[in-house]
């Protein structure tokens, strides 16, 4: 990669510098809360918004916990060439997957397996963090520097041919009026990275007004949605900052800021004797009431507001309440096929009343016990509800769960719904070299299913489609996205050879 390196001078003022300043008032509220049956280690873990994760146990075991709390170990796959060893940490690399760090080295999880991808012998041991962008690219940094995963193969990001190391955390945020950018804290400094061309990226020292002597200390990101643009946070020493439209503010919480963490649009902080959740897109605070939180370290955050932490002996995941999950759509996703089926999860706990998905201001009912939206019914018609209403462009989906206290539990997720083109897609032309590029190698001869033809692929549609769509496969990285609608843009228009 090219990089064009950029360093602005005066980071740091001489004075005592102000910002402008947002007040939060938090409303108190009540957490729900599921405790794990399991005791994790203080290490990172990955959270998705279905409500499970993947952690490491005090043990070194890898498991995957689900949303009420029970636990699944995670498989060696037969194929791996080497057994994963006591797990160290996990990052995020995708909806779906996760990245495993284990005393052997790199690995993937996804879908119960433990998968050693083809790059892993690349990079050795020593992850600090991770991060996915909209285009499907997953950024590692690395003891040895930073680095692109995409399209199974890895690169590095220099400046002057020489590496970015000492990078502890990385998130993905708007910098300089572009979207998306990367944003790291290395060696006390904040930086971030904006693409300028393919292959191209100006790095620079990010202008932000610091005390004397205030350090900094973590970085968390909040995503883009339909109501409002992502943004970068910043922790440190003393203060939370947040770099918003009009630049950065510092968000003037009552105690000295200790942890944050982020997924989506909700944001979690945790100060001496408070843990606060910010919702960008109603723009609230709140205040989780009967938490110790002298005990509590957060671990993880997903996509629906939940967060999983450590509360004394117990792993617990904390929401602000039931709030139901969604599956078959993520953040962010690329929606082309009109067909898709949505599902909602309750959770565990007390039945709802009723479930209702709303997608531009209509409300769909729909009845459980398996709570799904779109598709089609088993004759073939058409159920209550398709996307094809819907015209291009960003949109809300809400699973809203509704109790008899008269309370409801909503989850939102932006899509973005791009209606199947009227070109016509072909197997040999157009769906065997992206086969042929990231699948073949673990699915013509290698360990996963046998997929090396047009007839195997028509056969098991449903199945990669899934995968890519929910970005668990490839198992050396997700596709990129206009790769994955390819694929779904050929299967809606018939699987043509």
């Amino acid at each position: 990669m090219r990089v064009y390196p950029f360093l602005l001078a005066g980071l740091l003022a001489a004075c005592e510098p102000s910002l402008p300043q947002d007040t939060p008032k938090p409303e108190a509220f009540q957490p729900a809360r599921v405790t794990a049956q399991a005791e994790v280690a203080p290490s990172p873990g990955f959270a998705d918004q279905t409500g499970g994760g993947i952690f490491v146990t005090a043990a070194g075991e890898l498991v995957r916990l689900r949303l009420d709390g029970t636990k699944a170990p995670l498989e060696n796959h037969p194929g791996n060439p080497i057994t994963p060893g006591r797990g160290r940490a996990v990052f995020r690399m995708g909806p779906g997957s996760a990245l495993v760090e284990a005393d052997n080295g790199l690995f993937m999880a996804q879908s119960g397996w433990i998968i050693a991808p083809p790059w892993r012998d690349a990079l050795s041991l020593g992850l600090s963090a991770s991060v996915v962008t909209p285009d499907g690219a997953a950024w590692l940094a690395h003891a040895s520097g930073l680095f692109q995963l995409r399209d199974g193969a890895l690169s590095q990001l220099k400046v002057d041919g020489q590496p970015l190391v000492g990078i502890s955390s990385l998130v993905v945020a708007p910098a300089e009026r572009v979207s998306p950018a990367l944003w790291f804290i290395r060696e006390d400094k904040l930086w971030n990275a904006i693409q300028t061309a393919a292959g191209a990226w100006q790095v620079r020292q990010a202008q932000v007004s610091l005390h004397k002597g205030e350090t900094l200390v973590g970085l968390a990101g909040l995503g883009e949605s339909e109501k409002g643009a992502g943004e970068a946070w910043l922790l440190t020493s003393e203060r939370l900052l947040r770099n918003a439209a009009d630049g950065w503010r510092e968000v003037a919480l009552e105690e000295t800021p200790e942890q944050v963490v982020a997924a989506g649009r909700f944001l979690w902080v945790k100060t001496g004797d408070g843990l606060f959740l910010y919702d960008a897109d109603k723009d609230a605070w709140g205040q989780a009431s009967g938490v110790d939180t002298g005990s509590l370290r957060l671990l993880t955050a997903d996509e629906s507001g939940c967060v999983w932490a450590q509360l004394g002996t117990e792993t617990v995941a904390l929401s602000r309440g039931p709030v139901p999950r969604v599956l078959g759509l993520h953040e962010g996703m690329r929606v082309v096929e009109d067909s898709l089926v949505v599902r909602a999860r309750v959770a565990p706990g007390n039945a709802p009343e009723s479930v209702t998905f709303q997608v531009a201001g209509v409300d769909v009912p729909v009845s459980g016990p398996a709570f799904s939206l779109g598709g089609v019914e088993a004759d073939g018609t058409p159920k209550a509800y398709s996307f094809d209403g819907l015209g291009p462009g960003v949109h809300t989906l809400s699973a809203v769960a509704r109790y008899a206290d008269g309370t409801e539990a909503r989850r939102a997720v932006s899509f973005s719904y791009q209606p199947v083109s009227s070109s016509v897609l072909g197997w040999n032309k157009d769906i065997r070299p992206i086969h042929v590029a990231r699948c073949a190698k673990c699915h013509d001869s290698g360990p996963g299913r046998q997929l090396s033809t047009y007839q195997q692929w028509k056969d098991n549609l449903p199945l990669i489609i899934a995968a890519v769509r929910d970005q668990r496969m490839p198992a050396d990285g997700p596709l990129d996205p206009q790769l994955i609608s390819v694929i779904q843009r050929w299967a809606t228009a018939g699987a043509n050879p």
